[in-house]
C-alpha cells in the first residue's frame, strides 16, 4: 500500500512538474502548426470583412470596425493556441485578460453578432479545429446573406418638417392620409419642427417631396431610421 501510494505521489508530481514546464509544452506549437492556424484564422477573418462589407445593414458602414473583425479573430486564434499549450499559462492569461475593460459603445447590436462571429471562428482555428471553422464561418455567411435578401421592401425613415403657423392645417392634412409614428415636436415662435417615423421604399423620396410644396413650409429633412439613435 504505502509503495502505491509512493509511486501515485511521485506520478503526480512529473505531471506537475509537466505542466509547469513551458518550454518543453511551448516547443510542441511548430511553426507550420501555428502558420496554418493564423492562416486559417485570417481567412475567416476574410469572409467576415466581405460579408460586413457588402451587405451591412446599419445605419452607418465603419471600416475601422470592419478592419477590426479580421484582427480579432487573428489574435483570438494565438491566444488559444497559446493557453492550450500550458495550463499554468492559461491561468495567468485568463487573470490577465479578466482585469481588461473596453469602453467603446457598439451602437448597432449586429456589430455585437459580427464581433461573436469572429471570437467563434478564432477560437476554433487556435483549437486546430480548421475545417470546423471553415465550414461554420462559411454557414453562417450564407446565413447572413439569405437573411439580408429577404427583409422588408420598406424601411423607416424619420421626416423632419420645419414650417411656420400658416402651414400648420394643410401639413396636418397631409399627414392625416400617413400612417406615421410622432417622435417629437418643437415649437418655438411661430415655427414648428415635426419629427415623425414613416416607412417608405428604400431611395423613395416622394413623401418628403410632397411637403415642400406646401406654402409655409421651410425645410423638410429625409433620415434612415434604425431605432438606435431615438427612443
Amino acid at each position: 500500500m504505502q509503495l502505491l501510494s509512493k509511486n501515485i505521489l511521485e506520478n503526480l508530481g512529473e505531471q506537475l512538474g509537466e505542466s509547469f514546464d513551458l518550454s518543453s509544452q511551448l516547443a510542441n506549437l511548430s511553426l507550420p502548426h501555428i502558420l496554418v492556424a493564423m492562416g486559417a484564422a485570417a481567412l475567416c477573418g476574410v469572409i467576415i470583412y466581405l460579408v460586413y462589407r457588402f451587405f451591412y445593414r446599419g445605419v452607418v458602414y465603419s471600416d475601422n470596425f470592419n478592419i477590426l473583425l479580421i484582427m480579432i479573430t487573428v489574435i483570438t486564434s494565438f491566444i488559444i493556441m497559446t493557453i492550450s499549450a500550458n495550463i499554468v499559462l492559461s491561468l495567468g492569461m485568463v487573470g490577465a485578460l479578466s482585469i481588461v475593460r473596453f469602453r467603446s459603445a457598439v451602437k448597432d447590436p449586429l456589430d455585437i453578432g459580427f464581433l461573436f462571429w469572429g471570437i467563434a471562428s478564432g477560437l476554433t482555428c487556435g483549437a486546430g479545429l480548421y475545417f470546423v471553422a471553415l465550414v461554420g464561418t462559411a454557414l453562417i455567411a450564407v446565413l447572413y446573406i439569405v437573411l439580408h435578401f429577404c427583409k422588408k421592401e420598406k424601411k423607416s425613415y424619420l421626416l423632419i418638417l420645419r414650417y411656420s403657423d400658416s402651414a400648420e392645417e394643410q401639413v396636418n392634412s397631409m399627414l392625416s392620409g400617413m400612417k406615421y409614428k410622432l417622435k417629437s415636436k418643437t415649437i418655438s415662435g411661430e415655427d414648428t419642427e415635426l419629427t415623425i417615423e414613416i416607412k417608405v421604399n428604400k431611395n423613395d423620396t416622394s413623401e418628403a417631396a410632397r411637403f415642400k410644396t406646401v406654402s409655409g413650409v421651410k425645410g423638410v429633412t429625409l433620415l434612415e431610421y434604425s431605432g438606435e439613435y431615438m427612443n
